[in-house]
């Protein structure tokens, strides 16, 4: 059936590095079309702070991706905070008066 019904440590990490891999694919892929129309619609450009946002914390998840071989429950943790954590970001960058 499902790759992690199996419920070892290995499938569950494969499965879960799996929706990392593709939850910053897609928020690549969504980036880019949001910069392209941007770009050649000619837009005016005011998500400095989101973009940032968006870039950082798809560094963190890769960076954590790449320091084990399995996920523990703080990794899972430290994944559930990025959430909140980035809205906080955005709100400091816009604070600090980037649009």
């Amino acid at each position: 059936q499902y790759y992690a019904a199996k419920k070892t440590r290995k499938t569950i990490s494969v499965s879960l590095t799996a929706l990392e891999g593709a939850a910053s694919m897609n928020n690549s892929f969504c980036l880019s079309i949001f910069m392209g129309l941007v770009y050649w619609r000619g837009l005016a450009w005011q998500y400095t702070a989101e973009t940032i946002a968006i870039v950082t914390v798809q560094f963190i998840i890769g960076a954590l991706c790449l320091t084990g071989k399995s996920m523990s429950s703080g990794t899972g943790l430290m994944v559930l905070m990025i959430f909140p954590l980035s809205i906080v970001f955005v709100a400091v960058l816009e604070h600090f008066g980037l649009d």
